[in-house]
């Protein structure tokens, strides 16, 4: 993907913010100062945030990459309802099914090909192959995911959220990596403990691609 593609590609996807269902507290300030901050010290600075700039011009991502500008990464966001991510895929990876407890997630495909899909309450999946240019909405708190089949080319998304600290639930890891019992995943699953340990083993030591 040329470089102007990706610029003119983000800037388009700022205008999702607009879009996003607002899950934060309303403030009753203009924004929100961190603590042991002056406001008297505070300048455009605070409210610039530059960790997408490297993204520009660099070389197509070998490994599946989340660049986020959340209220972690930038203060200003609190109370604004709002965060930010870029999502980069090599060829044929994924990002593993998970939910965002606290704001729906309106994902922009700015290259490449997508399988997405989500799951609702009622376990009916929802499912899209996505073409650059195609937006997806993935409703707050529901578990979904996203594919990169293509076996040869990367891509590249931007996902605008509507909270500025939507949270992260990795289904894998929540269930695997958390200490719940093999003996109670065991039964949950219908299965034995062997099965949930090898399946463990396979989350601490993935497979390295050929």
């Amino acid at each position: 993907m040329a470089k102007c593609e990706l610029v003119v590609a983000l800037v388009l996807s700022l205008s999702l913010f607009g879009f996003t269902s607002a899950g934060d507290p309303d403030i009753l300030t203009d924004f929100v100062v961190p603590p042991n901050v002056n406001i008297s010290n505070i300048d455009g600075n605070f409210f610039t945030f530059t960790g997408m700039r490297s993204i520009l011009g660099s070389n197509p991502p070998t490994a599946f990459t989340v660049t986020k500008a959340s209220a972690k990464e930038f203060p200003a966001l609190e109370g604004q309802s709002v965060s930010f991510a870029l999502l980069q895929f090599p060829a044929s990876s994924v990002n593993p099914p998970h939910t965002h407890p606290r704001g729906s997630e309106l994902l922009f495909l700015i290259y490449g090909s997508l399988q997405v899909g989500f799951v609702d309450t009622t376990n009916k999946l929802f499912t899209q192959t996505l073409q650059a240019g195609d937006m997806f909405i993935f409703p707050k708190g529901l578990v979904h995911f996203q594919y990169n089949f293509n076996q040869t080319d990367f891509a590249v998304a931007v996902s605008a959220f509507g909270s500025a600290s939507a949270g992260l639930v990795s289904v894998p890891v929540a269930v695997f990596e958390t200490n719940i019992d093999d003996g109670i995943l065991a039964k949950s699953f219908n299965t034995n403990v062997t099965t949930i340990q090898a399946l463990k083993a396979g989350l601490a030591h993935p497979p390295t691609k050929p």
